[in-house]
């Protein structure tokens, strides 16, 4: 793989600042012409390559938008681009989307091989543990939202929805309808989702005095095939769940395909609850109960706050969560 130039590493040989690099390349008034002219000469010696459009390069601004997200097939992601669509596009911005597949390595190289002066923003659902490269972005100047899958640690503005409560309530449904042995399908550790809706289980256990079996929690990827494996696990156990609160649909409809597998009736003897309201969600048989995110308009609120950070430097960061709906359909139901 060739080694592309950041203006990480210009800021290196120059003994400058990310952001003072990025304002010379953008040729910001704060930015005296000594110094410009030091880092235009170092970028050439460096063979960096600033990926800026015309338009950019003639008025010192761009207007590309870039989006960094898991996965671009599945339908809460779809839709967020949707709502993201609708406002970029009104505003005179262009999205550029970049899919990591979920992969943390993927995610950095992103990141660590973008020409970042090219893009006015970022927009960003991350997969990873750590957010060092998205600071990297922050030093630059560059404004940055994350959106459904955030940072806890950066300070910027995140739109979420509700996940803690979005679990609770799922769960509570679940011990509502008799089950008391609920399993719970989590993410990926370290992802702000994951542990929220984890939490939002957990609590629900402890509020209704169910005790909490370890061997039940299993943390594992966001795919169907996941939620396969993770239910084949659980079913080993000499005592089995009777249910299963799954942190995402595709694992959940990965859990029913497995019992069906196994000829286990879903909801007479094993419920299922997802989370996301994915169209499979209502077509798979038995149909999935689930909870509803507001995936569009996180869409268009993030990109909202994103133009308020581009236009108004000092944009103060706010953290919004949105509520969910419990959509309850055959999944859970034990008699009938």
């Amino acid at each position: 793989m060739p080694n592309f130039v950041t203006i990480k590493d210009i800021a290196r040989h120059l003994k400058v600042s990310v952001a003072t690099v990025s304002r010379a390349l953008r040729d910001t008034y704060d930015v005296n012409r000594e110094t410009r002219e030091k880092v235009l000469e170092m970028a050439e010696k460096l063979h960096y390559k600033p990926n800026i459009n015309a338009t950019g390069l003639a008025k010192g601004r761009t207007f590309n938008i870039g989006v960094i997200l898991p996965f671009i097939t599945n339908y809460y992601f779809s839709t967020v681009i949707t709502g993201i669509q609708e406002i970029a596009y009104t505003k005179g911005y262009n999205i550029i989307l970049f899919i990591t597949n979920d992969s943390p390595e993927r995610e950095v190289s992103i990141l660590q091989n973008l020409a970042v002066s090219g893009f006015a923003g970022f927009l960003a659902s991350t997969c990873s543990a750590s957010y060092e490269h998205f600071e990297d972005i922050r030093e630059s100047g560059i404004p940055l939202v994350f959106f459904d899958r955030v940072s806890s640690t950066i300070n910027t503005s995140k739109v979420m929805q509700d996940d803690y409560n979005g679990a609770l309530e799922a769960t509570e449904h679940l011990i509502g309808q008799g089950y008391t042995r609920i399993a719970h399908l989590a993410g990926p550790k370290g992802i702000t989702m994951t542990e929220r809706r984890l939490k939002g289980y957990l609590d629900a256990l402890e509020k209704h005095r169910i005790p909490v079996r370890d061997e039940l929690i299993i943390h594992s990827g966001f795919s169907q095939d996941c939620g396969e494996a993770d239910t084949r696990s659980l079913l080993k156990h000499a005592e089995a769940p009777d249910a299963i609160f799954a942190v995402n649909d595709r694992k959940a409809i990965g859990a029913m395909i497995t019992l069906k597998n196994k000829n286990i009736r879903i909801g007479k003897e094993i419920g299922v609850v997802g989370f996301t309201n994915d169209p499979m969600s209502s077509i798979i048989s038995p149909s999935l109960t689930t909870v509803a995110e507001p995936a569009f308009d996180i869409g268009r609120i993030s990109c909202e706050l994103l133009l308020k950070h581009i236009h108004k430097k000092n944009f103060t960061p706010e953290e919004i969560t949105l509520p969910n709906t419990l959509i309850i359909r055959n999944s859970t139901l034990r008699n009938g």
